[in-house]
């Protein structure tokens, strides 16, 4: 029986249960595994005193410190942040949380190995503890925390320090492996690992009736995610904009939505692009279906989640060339690559548009990506690192 403790960072909680989903069902999808036992340790960042009451910050601190959530036996401690210092004090602050919570739960269940989920600051946390318990450590690189912490001049050289001195690590595509490599983590420790799609759920529908769903009567364009900088509503609202008669859903929420809000007045289309705000996630399937098209214009990614959901639900994408675009759009059913700039992106979905691709030839393009795949390709990277 292999010993699994996943640290996780990125996890859902009651307050928050859109966040990190994708690991949520990854971790899922190994405890089911016959030959896994495993406890997760989520834990989330808190403020002093009185910044820890403020509205953002309490319902964390009324989370359970330990609870079953959809079966997983699940901590979740807290670790002091400092605000205004960049993620400098991250690390530290984590590992002094996590070092006595680990030597309690080792009494009761003697893990072998760490799975880090996330690049930072759970990663050269875990490596410390790894260390200290002896146990192989393993990181994940999903994105923006290569992209981002990995670069950062507060937080850039713990990144950097872990990936060398972990025991193996996953990345999300054969972009994120490259993009681990330029920053000296050793590429031969470095293991591609795909995500996964529900393709029961995410699925083809009937178009017409899923878009009646949503109040929409004509070409649809669907976006997903976060409303922030990176991920380039504005361009896909720029690029809609030009295009007569096409209405544009936006599921997420964000710091930008004022400013998106605001671009959609200016260019007079309220009545055919919409914010929805943040979807639970049981509900994209449907929102997602019902689309002709699932544009995402990102500055950068690993590999989007919703690219490949997208593509279960037979819709095609047209995305920016970031993280691993190319290595989802294999074959022009599946959607365009495209410059980051709203002439391309109105091009791009005017020519899916015109030409549409068929539904299950689009789904194809998802049948790679499957959480079996997922689950079987992790148990045999930690083994691996578990046996030597």
């Amino acid at each position: 029986m292999l010993r699994v403790l996943t640290l996780a960072t990125l996890f859902p909680h009651a307050a928050a249960p859109n966040l990190g989903v994708f690991v949520e069902r990854q971790t899922l999808g190994l405890a089911a595994h016959p030959h896994v036992d495993l406890r997760v340790v989520a834990p989330s960042g808190l403020p002093p005193w009185p910044l820890s009451r403020h509205r953002h910050y309490a319902p964390l601190a009324d989370l359970p410190s330990r609870e079953t959530w959809r079966g997983l036996d699940v901590r979740r401690p807290r670790f002091r942040t400092v605000p205004g210092t960049a993620g400098r004090f991250h690390v530290p602050a984590l590992v002094r949380t996590l070092a006595p919570l680990l030597a309690e739960i080792r009494h009761e269940f003697a893990f072998d190995v760490i799975d880090a989920e996330f690049f930072f600051p759970d990663g050269p946390a875990a490596v410390a503890l790894g260390k200290a318990f002896g146990v192989p450590v393993s990181i994940k690189a999903r994105g923006a925390d290569i992209h981002h912490w990995g670069t950062a001049p507060a937080t850039a050289a713990r990144v950097r320090a872990a990936g060398r001195q972990a025991d193996g690590l996953l990345a999300v595509s054969q972009a994120m492996r490259a993009d681990m490599a330029a920053l000296g983590m050793p590429p031969e420790t470095i293991r591609v690992h795909h995500t996964g799609v529900d393709l029961d759920r995410f699925a083809p529908r009937d178009r017409d009736v899923a878009k009646a769903v949503f109040g929409v009567r004509g070409p649809l364009v669907v976006s997903v995610g976060a409303l922030i900088a990176r991920k380039g509503h504005d361009v896909v609202i720029d690029a809609v904009a030009s295009l007569p008669g096409v209405s544009l859903l936006i599921a997420g929420a964000g710091e930008a939505r004022g400013a998106l809000a605001a671009k959609i007045a200016a260019h007079g289309i309220g009545e055919r692009v919409r914010l929805l705000g943040a979807l639970p996630h049981a509900d994209l399937p449907a929102l997602i279906a019902a689309a002709d098209v699932m544009a995402l214009a990102s500055s950068s990614e690993g590999l989007a989640n919703a690219w490949v959901e997208a593509l279960a639900c037979g819709t095609p994408i047209v995305i920016t060339d970031a993280g691993g675009a190319r290595e989802v759009v294999t074959d022009p059913a599946y959607g365009r690559v495209v410059a980051r700039e709203a002439d391309a992106f109105a091009a791009a979905i005017g020519d899916v548009l015109a030409t549409p691709p068929a539904q299950d030839a689009v789904r194809r393009g998802a049948e790679r990506f499957t959480w079996g795949a997922n689950t079987e390709a992790l148990y045999a990277h930690l083994s691996g690192l578990v046996a030597g």
